[in-house]
């Protein structure tokens, strides 16, 4: 499905379309092959480690979902784990990805709480992070084009910097 980019705001930016799929299209929302289910549950010894070191005494994204429940709008614990969707949610008729989810976390965390959110991520980051690198957002970069040399409309995604110093 196309569809056209949302600008904060909600404009629409006519010049920017890009290939974006329903949630329920969404690979980590089909589920896996053997059972079709779609939730992807913290493994019971991970849990029991980050727990045993946080004392957690809240889930934001518990399983089963309580009825009415809603981890991107109620208050959070003391100590919260999030283990958010891999992919993208409705919420209140809006798409929601891991942004809200990060968002959330970080405004929980600004009124004195301990939140410890799990995401999948490349492990190359990982390896940079842990080399010590620092990270820059540089925004979104309109890259130039090899063959003329002039700018696109950019990836629609931040571009970070990596540095490593001796």
């Amino acid at each position: 499905m196309l569809s056209e980019t949302i600008l904060e705001g909600g404009f629409v930016n006519p010049e920017m379309k890009k290939r974006t799929r329903n949630p329920e299209e969404n690979k980590f929302h089909k589920g896996n092959k053997s059972d079709g289910n779609h939730y992807w549950l913290t493994p019971p010894e991970l849990m029991e480690e980050l727990n045993r070191e946080f004392k957690f005494d809240f889930d934001a994204c518990p399983h089963p979902l309580p009825d009415g429940f809603d981890g991107l709008s109620c208050e959070w614990g003391n100590s919260t784990y999030v283990n958010p969707p891999f992919g993208s949610i409705i919420h209140k008729g809006r798409k929601k990805g891991p942004t809200a989810w990060m968002r959330k976390a970080i405004k929980e965390s600004q009124k004195g709480k301990k939140v410890v959110v799990v995401y999948p991520i490349d492990k190359w980051i990982l390896m940079m992070i842990a080399a010590g690198a620092k990270i820059r957002n540089l925004g979104d970069v309109r890259w130039l084009s090899t063959e003329e040399e002039k700018p696109g409309q950019g990836t629609g995604r931040h571009i970070a910097c990596f540095i490593l110093d001796p």
